[in-house]
């Protein structure tokens, strides 16, 4: 018998399995072919989405350059010889250490800017050139310039430098920050780990992002990877413009996770003038604030958790000489609302010396107004004796009267008053941020003088209660609450 006969569905299977594959392979066919060249650069989720960013890139490279730096390290100095004048080992050391001695040596760095005018004035970040012995300027076609650090400002990472150039320069147009939304694209360019221009794109993955880097944080988020040596490089929108200075990433690892930071350029705009000069000069209200939380809110009897919150006025400044309060909350400066304490320090340093603002704060549930002259923010503005148990226990904390001998260990300058001379791990109390030495001012708005009045305070509360404390911690005071634990 034939094998088709001894198998008598075999034909039938092998002629089923080839319609199969053609079918299957006709499907294949039409699913990748070519799309219609409307749908081949968009869809119907991505309507916007660019072809490529060639033309892009080919506008902007040449207005992107890529700085190294040269800076002294000092050596920790001459390692003082261990044994007596005359001892036998002397010629020992000479011969076998004091070459092994680390002295001053010449650190080299990577970085990358760009240029904003033809007079030959580069972007870049403070880090990049800070304490450098020589700064070089390659273009984008191999030239080469010393440069000149015109103006800096370590508070934002910003620095100005220039360059002299025998040929004409284009600068990258500077654009408008606010506009990009979260999900746009844009683009980088810099020198990453030194392989020169690159280029990556991604979007925009958060705006105002305040990561606890200074106190005029306000950058914008970007998954475009960026790297080692693309600090001062532009982040551009999808027109070419610079919308932010790529600063820093968040990694464990020192490679690209995906999270990036550029500083907006509208930050770098308002200071540009003073770049120029060579010196930032910044507004100074003359108020120490702090973020409001729930508890916080509940305590105050406040409406809402908007505003900042005011710690503590001090003595003689623009502040407490127009009437601000501490306890105040702070909702609006110059006609600018205040939802965030964060976004107070930026909208203050920015403001002119001199100017007089207005200032609405709410007390006591009722929202007023004051006039406040902006004043010049300087440089540098911002085993103990056992106790008996006392109600503060069940806090975590142990609190006395202030004595000589307490002040002198903790560096008080307080001769009177309760202070904290002890604060369990993991207690309500460290939790709530208290700490050894830290000045208790105020239990719940009520002044506090001794022991007797503090403990007297802390007796009308139960379990499950907060308590808001005004505690003076290094100089600052500020509001804190603690929950009487159950």
């Amino acid at each position: 018998m034939s094998t088709n006969q001894k198998h008598p569905f075999k034909k039938l299977t092998i002629v089923f399995g080839t319609l199969l594959c053609l079918l299957v392979g006709f499907s294949a066919i039409t699913f990748v072919g070519p799309l219609p060249e409307s749908q081949a650069q968009t869809s119907g989720l991505l309507p916007s989405a660019p072809e490529s960013f060639a033309p892009l890139v080919k506008k902007a490279s040449p207005s992107v350059v890529y700085i190294s730096t040269v800076k002294t390290v000092k050596g920790p100095g001459q390692i003082p010889f261990p044994f007596g004048p005359d001892s036998p080992f002397g010629d020992f050391f000479d011969r076998y250490f004091r070459d092994q001695i680390p002295r001053d040596f010449k650190q080299e760095a990577l970085g990358t800017g760009f240029i904003i005018d033809k007079e030959g004035y580069i972007l870049t970040n403070n880090h990049v050139v800070e304490k450098s012995d020589d700064i070089k300027v390659k273009l984008a076609d191999g030239k080469e310039y010393e440069a000149d650090i015109i103006g800096k400002d370590p508070k934002t990472d910003l620095a100005l430098i220039k360059i002299n150039p025998d040929q004409e320069l284009t600068a990258l147009p500077l654009g408008n920050s606010d506009e990009p939304e979260v999900g746009d694209w844009v683009v980088a360019i810099g020198n990453p780990f030194g392989l020169g221009n690159t280029v990556t794109a991604g979007i925009v993955s958060a705006k105002y992002r305040n990561i606890g880097a200074g106190a005029y944080d306000n950058f914008i988020q970007t998954d475009a990877s960026i790297n080692p040596g693309n600090s001062g490089g532009p982040l551009l929108n999808t027109k070419g413009e610079v919308i932010g200075i790529n600063t820093l990433i968040y990694s464990q690892s020192g490679g690209n996770i995906g999270i990036g930071f550029a500083i907006p350029i509208n930050m770098v705009k308002d200071l540009l003038p003073q770049l120029k000069e060579g010196k930032i000069v910044r507004g100074w209200l003359g108020v120490i604030i702090q973020e409001i939380t729930s508890e916080l809110k509940e305590k105050l009897d406040l409406k809402d958790e908007n505003g900042a919150l005011v710690a503590d006025v001090p003595t003689g400044g623009p502040a407490e000489e127009a009437g601000i309060q501490r306890g105040d909350v702070i909702v609006s400066f110059d006609g600018q609302e205040i939802k965030s304490s964060k976004e107070l320090p930026y909208l203050v340093a920015s403001t002119p010396v001199g100017k007089t603002v207005t200032v609405e704060v709410v007390r006591d549930g009722k929202k007023i107004s004051v006039k406040v002259k902006i004043g010049e923010l300087k440089e540098g503005e911002s085993g103990y004796p056992s106790a008996e148990e006392d109600k503060t226990a069940k806090l975590g904390m142990v609190v006395q009267e202030i004595t000589p001998e307490l002040a002198r260990n903790f560096g008080l300058s307080e001769k009177s008053g309760l202070v904290v001379v002890q604060v369990d791990n993991g207690s309500p109390a460290a939790e709530a941020g208290i700490r050894s030495g830290d000045i208790i001012l105020e239990v719940d708005r009520v002044t506090v003088k001794n022991l007797d009045d503090f403990n007297q305070k802390l007796g009308s509360y139960k379990a499950g209660d907060a308590i808001l404390f005004l505690v003076k911690q290094q100089g600052n005071t500020f509001f804190l609450t603690v929950k009487v634990p159950k």
